[in-house]
């Protein structure tokens, strides 16, 4: 090898090692914050795991208490973190509650329900109206939803303006369902009966005209 390579080499050697010491802190740092952010990482996806076998658990502890009757079943139901383990716990109480004939339990359980979820969300409201019609409270039935947009929801505020004597619209809101379900749908058949008690006529589905 002649003595210019070794020169060169030499001197590329320093640079590096002179880049190096001006830079080398900097690099460390960036290496440091690099791996700390993969830790950070990997440890947040362990604990969101771990919360989430943990929030299983007590979901079903809560479901477990609620079958037995148990008498602490709404208190751990109401223990659980807000997810949509709290919703479904919360859903299952207010049957059990309807089923042991104790109807204003069951609706202040739905109404403590927050569930972020649309759906989930307009579910419980259904739920909550039905109660509310049912404790002559149809007015608020119809205000809890006024801005429901299932088959379901127009349904219930037509049964909400039939406990109030309000025939006309109660048949808008059954004409409404049923453009909203499916020909097959085995609520149908009650949905028209419905329709038919407020004098409605129910429209014969297309394709089978």
């Amino acid at each position: 090898m002649a003595i210019d390579d070794l020169l060169d080499e030499h001197e590329q050697s320093e640079r590096v090692l002179a880049w190096l010491r001006r830079n080398g802190a900097a690099l460390v740092a960036g290496i440091a914050l690099g791996l700390a952010a993969i830790a950070g990482w990997n440890w947040w996806q362990a604990h969101q795991l771990k919360q989430a076998g943990a929030g299983a658990t007590e979901f079903q502890a809560a479901m477990d208490a609620i079958e037995a009757g148990d008498a602490k079943a709404e208190a751990k139901v109401k223990a659980l973190p807000a997810s949509t383990y709290t919703t479904l716990a919360s859903l299952r109480l207010e049957a059990s509650q309807v089923e042991a004939g104790k109807r204003d339990a069951a609706i202040a359980t739905l109404r403590a329900v927050k569930a972020d979820d649309p759906a989930m969300r307009e579910l419980v409201d259904v739920r909550l109206a039905r109660m509310l019609i049912d404790a002559k409270q149809a007015d608020a039935a119809l205000k809890l939803l006024a801005s429901g947009k299932s088959a379901a929801a127009a349904e219930i505020r037509g049964d909400a303006h039939v406990a109030l004597a309000q025939t006309a619209q109660a048949r808008k809101a059954y004409e409404e369902a049923l453009r909203m379900l499916d020909v097959a749908a085995p609520v149908r058949r009650l949905l028209e009966l419905k329709l038919t008690e407020v004098g409605g006529t129910p429209a014969t589905p297309k394709g089978l005209s």
